[in-house]
């Protein structure tokens, strides 16, 4: 049996030093803009801004989630945790996926009975604090433009920034529809619509996290692919049992069974599995583990 761990080949690593950074930046510029919301809410009575006060505190706990999991990513694995702390990344994309999605059912609650007993709101406060959002949302989720396809907190990192800009944009409109009209009724409306921002920048995070923490094959690898890959290498008879799951949120894992065709000699055998496992990296799985076994015999007959 042979265990390699390689690396990634041409898929995009993260920057570890200019993520960390981003984070940090991120989480900071958040949490001021959370304090800003939250004290002008309050003051102006605009459940509006107190919605997206409460969206964006989440936000800020994901961030701070999302960096801890990153930087968890670069602990060393020991006797105990074989792996190291890999997995904490993909726990920590469901806890923040579950978490934003119960913000709704409160936000949503108190938007329907604002709705049906509406307040009167300055839109030109919403609309200048929201102007803020925009510009605070957007910037921080440039930060992480380029390395949003490397892992799946990134990627949720960059979303819940876009939307949060995005939903922003909405607050100023919103606002500025108010100004002009008085139709306060508005306010409550914008609390609904940043719920279903939420639900739809959510869900699919939710239920990729919940995937890959039940170690089910990550979505962009096919089972009969790798198989395919494997038997189109000359001198491969078979290729089976495989388990393929994620390791982490950037990082996936295969075991299987190798059968290799009679009177091959042990160099062309390991050839054979170099090039799989070179093969596999291009499929952006890293660590292989290969049970051989020659046709004719039982797995176990040979070690390799």
């Amino acid at each position: 049996m042979e265990h390699a761990h390689s690396h990634q080949h041409h898929h995009h690593k993260a920057d570890f030093s200019h993520l960390n950074k981003a984070f940090v930046i991120g989480i900071s510029l958040n949490l001021a803009f959370v304090v800003t919301e939250v004290t002008m809410g309050l003051m102006v009575h605009s459940l509006s801004l107190l919605s997206d006060a409460g969206h964006n505190l989440a936000d800020v706990g994901s961030l701070a989630l999302s960096l801890l999991a990153f930087r968890l990513l670069r602990v060393k694995s020991n006797d105990q945790f074989t792996y190291g702390y890999r997995k904490t990344s993909i726990l920590v994309a469901l806890f923040n996926a579950a978490v934003l999605l119960v913000s709704i059912g409160a936000i949503a609650y108190e938007a329907i009975h604002r709705f049906l007993y509406p307040e009167p709101v300055p839109g030109s406060t919403i609309a200048l604090v929201a102007a803020i959002g925009i510009v605070i949302n957007g910037a921080t989720a440039l930060f992480f433009l380029r390395d949003k396809d490397s892992d799946l907190n990134i990627r949720s990192a960059y979303l819940h920034l876009l939307s949060d800009a995005l939903v922003s944009l909405g607050l100023v409109l919103g606002g500025i529809i108010i100004f002009y009209t008085h139709w306060y009724w508005i306010d409550s409306g914008l609390s609904i619509l940043i719920a279903l921002v939420i639900v739809m920048s959510t869900w699919s995070l939710l239920k990729e996290s919940l995937r890959l923490s039940l170690d089910a094959v990550p979505r962009e690898i096919q089972v009969e692919d790798i198989k395919n890959l494997a038997l189109q290498i000359p001198g491969v008879k078979d290729f089976y049992h495989i388990h393929i799951w994620a390791i982490s949120t950037s990082e996936n894992a295969l075991t299987a069974h190798l059968v290799f065709v009679k009177d091959l000699s042990s160099d062309e055998e390991q050839s054979i599995k170099r090039h799989l496992k070179h093969e596999l990296e291009h499929k952006n799985i890293h660590h292989v583990t290969l049970e051989t076994e020659r046709e004719g015999e039982k797995p176990g007959d040979i070690n390799c």
